[in-house]
């Protein structure tokens, strides 16, 4: 994968970008306005799960389209950076209530493949991206408002993993954290800690003063939240990979580290609803929803 970006950064434009954080998955969405109008766009939202009753609800993603209701805003697009393993995605639910078109990078077709076999999802599951309006490859542009934005193909963490560029901010998913946080996980099914450097690579070759948006921040060292960062910044200080790391020296490290977790408290229940694009299975002939467990499908 070559770090030569397939499109030009416009460090010019600099949309104003709203956080919305849920606590109890560490996840940020984010609407990402246009400064010449009301336009926007969403990205990675969140349905709130409580996984010991298995009730769902929608507290965050009521926020969100409040928001949107108190500013008058046009959602033109909710973007998934890729299939999240922490929480469930609430995009059909805002969808209906707001608008906007649903897209995701277009190697979902891969992860439903993968996880439609892991999770024995039979024939009415459909494996071709068609939950989402559009799938987005390499270098695509999108418009929201006046502002160009584009789709980066930085794959790694999973096979589908796409950051978003919207003028001079960059919604990075999964592949970074904060500095002192380091990088993402690449132990899922199509994960690769080499391709995750090499995606990095890509996003760190982004103008120095581009403001990266995180989609997860743990708190690392007993600190205060944060979300945002700048590529100089990570190319100067992130724990994993700043200039002074070497391609080889991180895929040791990342392989090595990724041996040591636990798998994400939700990630059973997530899987299944984000790659049917936030929707939940099927009824079945009792009129009842049901998620599986496959028993050490992760062993």
């Amino acid at each position: 994968m070559t770090t030569q970006l397939p499109f030009q950064a416009d460090i010019h434009t600099q949309p104003l970008v709203i956080p919305f954080f849920d606590e109890l998955t560490n996840t940020f969405s984010y609407i990402v306005k246009d400064p010449a109008s009301k336009a926007c766009a969403l990205i990675d939202s969140v349905m709130n799960f409580d996984q010991a009753s298995g009730t769902i609800s929608f507290e965050g993603a009521d926020q969100i389209i409040a928001y949107l209701a108190q500013h008058q805003l046009q959602l033109q697009w909710i973007l998934e950076t890729h299939v999240h393993a922490d929480h469930l995605s609430a995009a059909p639910y805002i969808q209906q209530r707001a608008g906007g078109k649903l897209g995701i990078g277009a190697n979902i077709t891969v992860v439903q493949k993968t996880f439609g076999k892991i999770f024995n999802e039979g024939t009415d599951f459909c494996r071709d991206g068609s939950q989402f309006d559009v799938l987005f490859n390499d270098g695509d542009g999108f418009e929201v408002g006046a502002m160009l934005g584009h789709a980066l193909y930085t794959p790694g963490h999973t096979p589908a993993c796409m950051t978003y560029v919207i003028g001079d901010a960059a919604f990075v998913g999964d592949t970074l954290f904060m500095p002192d946080s380091g990088t993402a996980r690449t132990d899922f099914p199509g994960g690769d800690a080499r391709q995750l450097y090499q995606s990095i690579q890509r996003v760190l070759s982004l103008p120095d003063q581009t403001r990266l948006f995180m989609c997860h921040d743990y708190c690392g060292n007993g600190r205060e939240v944060e979300y945002e960062t700048t590529v100089a910044a990570e190319r100067a200080n992130n724990i994993h990979v700043n200039k002074t790391v070497s391609e080889a020296e991180f895929v040791q490290m990342r392989e090595a580290r990724d041996a040591t977790l636990d798998m994400p408290r939700l990630i059973l229940p997530s899987l299944q609803v984000n790659m049917r694009a936030g929707h939940l299975p099927a009824p079945e002939n009792n009129d009842a929803v049901y998620l599986k467990i496959p028993i050490n499908a992760f062993a």
